[in-house]
């Protein structure tokens, strides 16, 4: 069974949402037989190619409040990100364009397969919602796919072309065909759809039902209780709820 995640590195309810999807997973009877590849989604495509803004001051400037405001949001999500076992420190992050971390999410799947892409995802994450690192920056990309095996020359080869940049696109292209507006996105088999940072509970649900389903139709699972409906981003920015 193949499950297709669209989803951004610099999206706080995408990494959320990784690790209540990875606890469902483990305890998945047929995980063996599940692959999981990552598809691009940019929350920002307008956002600076090399960032100098922080991400609290973006923020504040995109909502109103300035730095405080900004601040505030960011601490929202983090608390909900530590109920997961993250802990984010991401608020003084450059506010960049991630296109080039997409590009190389997908040089990481032609060259290692789903594995390599997975390993190289969690890295990037981890890099920014941990490390505060800036997704704009190619030394950053250059470090990080260092550390999870990639090959230097074939990431300052992609780095210094536009090579994957069209697969990026088809990405885009097709979270536009599914209705896709914000993410994490989550594509089970071309049979269900889970959209948000869902509980464990709701993604067990969704690949049990996906396992045992034959129908092709694309159908929604349900969604979150009332009380948790803080869970995806989008261009508009990321639904938080006070904690």
């Amino acid at each position: 069974m193949r499950i297709e995640i669209w989803s951004d590195v610099v999206c706080p309810w995408c990494y959320i949402g990784k690790r209540r999807f990875e606890q469902a997973l483990a305890e998945f009877p047929h995980r063996d037989e599940v692959e999981v590849v990552y598809r691009s989604f940019e929350l920002d495509p307008r956002a600076p190619e090399q960032g100098t803004e922080a991400v609290v001051e973006a923020l504040g400037r995109k909502y109103g409040g300035g730095p405080v405001a900004g601040r505030q949001m960011v601490d929202r999500v983090t608390a909900v990100a530590a109920e997961t076992g993250l802990t984010f420190d991401f608020a003084d992050a450059a506010h960049s364009r991630t296109l080039d971390a997409h590009r190389l999410l997908h040089l990481a799947l032609a060259e290692g397969g789903p594995a390599l892409q997975a390993a190289f995802k969690e890295a990037l994450l981890a890099a920014y919602f941990t490390g505060a690192r800036s997704m704009g920056d190619h030394n950053v990309l250059r470090q990080v796919g260092g550390s999870v095996g990639l090959d230097a020359a074939r990431v300052d080869a992609v780095l210094g072309s536009e090579e994957f940049a069209d697969d990026v696109q088809l990405d885009l292209a097709e979270a536009r065909e599914l209705g896709i507006s914000g993410v994490p996105f989550y594509v089970l088999d071309r049979r269900l759809a889970v959209s948000g940072a869902q509980s464990a509970e709701v993604f067990t649900e969704a690949l049990e039902r996906a396992w045992g389903e034959s129908r092709p139709a694309l159908r929604m699972v349900s969604t979150v209780p009332a009380d948790d409906s803080g869970t995806a981003c989008g261009p508009d920015g990321c639904d938080v709820q006070p904690v």
